[in-house]
């Protein structure tokens, strides 16, 4: 039996995660959330125990922590600063010896150091944690929720691709691949 931690098992990613899990008999869900009520209404029905967890409160990763096997998690977009952010919670995923890190980064981050998401892969790895990374495009969910404005009031869709073709991925997808 895998114990799996998903933090952002809320979210557009994990939840649709969880959905898939929940039924595989070699996998025990755990939703690592800032906030349990929220939590418990948005996973209401599905097999996930909820565990309190926050990047920015390493008093919660000892507990979040315990007994899990394998973490997925993606970085909140509020947290743009690693090194104070997130790298505490990849150390405490060394001290814990979890045997697998599965991190939802972007296209792309390979050549862009600039970006949160290329600091922490670059820190799962020098920690040498076993890792996956998941390097998905712009999320097909955007286009109804945060590009909204722009498709109905201008007729227009921007997105920091500069002249390049990109595509959209539907975030269900992201979930299943994991």
């Amino acid at each position: 039996m895998t114990n799996l931690l998903v933090i952002g098992a809320t979210g557009n990613i994990g939840q649709p995660l969880i959905r898939d899990l929940q039924d595989d008999p070699d996998v025990h869900l755990f939703a690592g959330v800032h906030n349990s009520e929220h939590a418990k209404q948005a996973l209401n029905g599905l097999k996930v125990q909820v565990r309190r967890f926050d990047f920015l409160d390493p008093a919660t990763f000892e507990q979040a922590l315990a007994d899990i096997d394998k973490v997925f998690f993606v970085r909140p977009p509020q947290l743009a600063k690693p090194k104070e952010d997130m790298y505490p919670f990849l150390d405490a995923l060394v001290a814990r010896h979890v045997k697998q890190v599965v991190f939802v980064s972007l296209l792309g981050v390979a050549h862009n150091p600039m970006t949160p998401h290329h600091q922490i892969e670059k820190r799962i790895v020098e920690l040498g944690l076993p890792y996956t990374f998941i390097r998905p495009s712009f999320f097909m969910q955007n286009l109804n929720t945060t590009h909204q404005a722009d498709i109905v009031g201008h007729r227009d869709l921007f997105v920091p691709a500069g002249h390049a073709r990109t595509s959209f991925i539907d975030t269900r997808d992201i979930g299943a691949t994991a």
